[in-house]
């Protein structure tokens, strides 16, 4: 009997909402100093990437008084040491809101600072790298990147103005794409998968595969980036219900080590991944068919060598004689994954990471 009851137990899924207002529209970032005097916030903190100083600059303005301060060196993977400098700037007086514009950086940072503070969060992403719709921080320490999930991580409000994404290079609009493709794919091989997430999952990924190529083409058309920001906005929405895999551990041991570039290690990562877990997860690489073609693998890997930038580790200067390092630390403690692992098994992978090869099919 208590076999069964443990069965049954472990056969449930369980699906949470977290409790987020989102603005989405073309001037909806014209808004935030409404969301914070909605917030009640006193003291905000405003958080910009410097790729964002525009929108920034219009936010402090319309912020006025309640803006206690401005921190504009968010950096990637959220070094504790930077959120200690900005704790510092804010003093005593802590604050009790922070508005984070950008990407992951920036969007990371003012996570950081509320679960010191206990701030509430407006999160106004200018990527597609979804952190802003999760429950997850992750934060680097001498080398070391390592994630919480808490659903007091996840900012309260978020902003999705595609204006504020007009003016971003195709390349890095290329990269982060894939990079929200990845939380949606993983998403559909997750343990506890559920059918709100494989819906949002297959949506975010037909999304993401039909808007990217229009914005490729012509990137300052808004009704594009519209459709290509709501559907990030589905895929980050998939990683705040379902655990990240190998994709996710991979990217965040490797770049935590050796201080990566986040989207483009992503880029990188998607396909091979994919390529690994193929033969494991077949009821995901259906769902992706039905937008991806009949071979997905092939087609985020055509995405990926299109990227006119850095397309291997060798290139990002990472050391070949460390990459089984890596595997030996990520087969130790391993994500939720379809297909078992091994240390050759992900150094095999890593090596083909290293040398730029793009998988081509089944492996």
């Amino acid at each position: 009997m208590a076999d069964r009851a443990t069965d049954e137990a472990a056969a449930v899924a369980v699906h949470e909402t977290l409790a987020t207002r989102v603005l989405l529209g073309r001037g909806s970032s014209e808004r935030i100093a409404d969301e914070a005097a909605r917030l009640g916030a006193r003291r905000a903190l405003l958080v910009a990437a410097p790729s964002a100083a525009d929108s920034a600059d219009r936010a402090a303005e319309a912020l006025g008084q309640r803006l206690a301060a401005r921190f504009d060196r968010p950096a990637p993977h959220t070094p504790v040491a930077v959120t200690a400098e900005v704790m510092q700037l804010i003093g005593a007086g802590g604050a009790d809101c922070v508005v984070g514009i950008g990407g992951g950086s920036a969007i990371g940072l003012a996570k950081a600072v509320s679960a010191r503070t206990g701030a509430s969060q407006i999160a106004v992403p200018t990527t597609y790298s979804g952190s802003e719709a999760t429950p997850v921080l992750g934060e680097t320490e001498q080398g070391v990147k390592t994630t919480r999930r808490d659903p007091a991580l996840a900012p309260g409000t978020i902003v999705y103005d595609p204006d504020l994404t007009l003016a971003m290079p195709v390349g890095l609009t290329r990269t982060s794409a894939v990079n929200a493709l990845a939380h949606a794919v993983e998403a559909l091989w997750a343990p506890e998968t559920t059918p709100v997430t494989r819906a949002l999952a297959t949506e975010a990924a037909n999304g993401i595969l039909e808007a990217l190529p229009d914005v490729l083409v012509a990137p300052e058309d808004p009704q594009a980036r519209e459709r290509l920001q709501s559907a990030a906005w589905l895929a980050g929405s998939c990683l705040a219900q379902a655990r990240m895999g190998l994709h996710h551990q991979l990217a965040h041991a490797l770049g935590g080590t050796f201080d990566l570039p986040h989207a483009e290690l992503h880029t990188m990562l998607l396909p091979h991944v994919m390529a690994f877990n193929r033969r494991s997860a077949p009821a995901a690489f259906d769902r992706l068919a039905r937008s991806a073609g009949p071979d997905p693998v092939v087609a985020v890997a055509d995405l990926a060598r299109g990227y006119d930038g850095p397309r291997s580790l060798a290139e990002l200067g990472v050391a070949r004689e460390q990459l089984r390092g890596i595997a030996e630390r990520v087969v130790a403690g391993p994500y939720p994954n379809p297909r078992p692992l091994t240390v050759d098994a992900v150094a095999e992978l890593l090596d083909e990471l290293w040398q730029g090869k793009f998988p081509t099919g089944v492996r």
